[in-house]
């Protein structure tokens, strides 16, 4: 998978797939590689070069917090869009408390989704080695829970004190790394423990694992099912999310996993790929269309791509409507549904 500028195919047939026009040249931001919201856009990127739709030039390593403004204030065109930044944009708080209410507003308004995904599921994990006995035993404890600027660490936050009611600062040491350097933090013995948004299975805690045993722990299911921890699960940029024992087991023998049945209960952080509602609509649509119609390549690309959404409307299960803003592009509903999928008119 190419990770830089991917050069368009430039011939009839190619040209013919955007109706003629000339390919564009956009660029994109997103995380480092190892995970969906990389894959993601490099998939967007290779299949647009290879359909003559666009030459998408990427940014690597970029948080959300910094990839939803620039699409917002139009420096970018595409970007990674964890749904809880542009309902805290739209607000003017958390990291964009600086700009206000009402200068906020402004730019989330500016905000339309591609397509939607899971950014990954909240696990907690820790080697055995530590001692570690689960969600009841993080008092005093060293937590990695995300980047030092961003949405995970904020999700992270409030899951634990919904789980556990401790803060961090006060009933734990919160720990934060650069997503770039977070296998390394969990394997050198900085933290205890992490709670960070993963996929089942993904680079991150396989790497984790290959140094040592370690555990995985479920939300406790009373815990999960009360109305306190529900609204924290549904709350903007989140989503209850369960996957079956079996699907936790493809984390390999060095894995213990912890749940009382067959589900493991975790709170899932949502978003998409979004672009400037100027983004022409033609163009917007074969970029939706050209990800539609490539599921099965990006399926292909890594283990866990068939777990993460990347087809799911369902407004609950992608985090769309309700106190989210963002809508969709018209030119991604068009080719949605030109597909056979339902786009919720919430999210229109």
């Amino acid at each position: 998978m190419k990770q830089a500028c991917l050069a368009a195919i430039i011939g009839g047939s190619v040209i013919a797939t955007y109706a003629n026009a000339e390919s564009k040249n956009l660029t994109a931001m997103t995380s480092a590689p190892g995970v969906a919201v990389h894959l993601s856009i490099a998939h967007l990127a290779e299949v647009a070069a290879s359909r003559g739709i666009a030459d998408i030039q990427i940014t690597l390593g970029q948080t959300g917090a910094n990839a939803t403004l620039a699409v917002a204030e139009g420096k970018t065109d595409i970007g990674i869009c964890p749904f809880v930044l542009p309902f805290l944009m739209s607000k003017g708080v958390g990291p964009y408390a600086e700009m206000g209410a009402e200068k906020g507003a402004e730019l989330a308004a500016n905000l339309r989704v591609l397509y939607p995904y899971s950014f990954g599921v909240y696990v907690l994990y820790a080697y055995d080695t530590v001692g570690i006995k689960g969600w009841g035993d993080l008092a005093g404890r060293r937590i990695l829970n995300g980047p030092p600027r961003g949405a995970a660490t904020a999700e992270a936050r409030g899951l634990i004190q919904g789980v556990t009611g401790l803060e961090e600062g006060k009933g734990y040491e919160g720990i934060q790394s650069d997503w770039s350097q977070m296998a390394t933090t969990i394997t050198e013995g900085t933290s205890d423990a992490a709670l960070l948004p993963e996929y089942i299975p993904s680079d991150r805690p396989l790497q984790a694992l290959s140094a040592g045993k370690m555990t995985f722990w479920s939300v406790p299911k009373d815990v999960y099912e009360t109305e306190a921890l529900q609204n924290i699960l549904t709350a903007p940029g989140s989503a209850p999310f369960e996957l079956t024992l079996d699907q936790m087991r493809a984390l390999g023998d060095n894995a213990t996993i912890v749940t009382e049945d067959e589900i493991f209960r975790a709170r899932g952080s949502v978003g998409g790929n979004c672009v400037n509602a100027s983004m022409d609509e033609e163009l917007a649509y074969q970029l939706t269309k050209a990800h539609i119609e490539t599921l099965d390549e990006i399926y292909a690309k890594a283990p866990y791509a068939r777990n993460v959404g990347f087809e799911n409307l369902d407004p609950k299960a992608s985090g769309m409507c309700g106190p989210n803003p963002l809508k969709y592009h018209p030119g991604a509903a068009r080719a949605w549904e030109e597909a056979g999928f339902a786009v919720p008119a919430c999210a229109r």
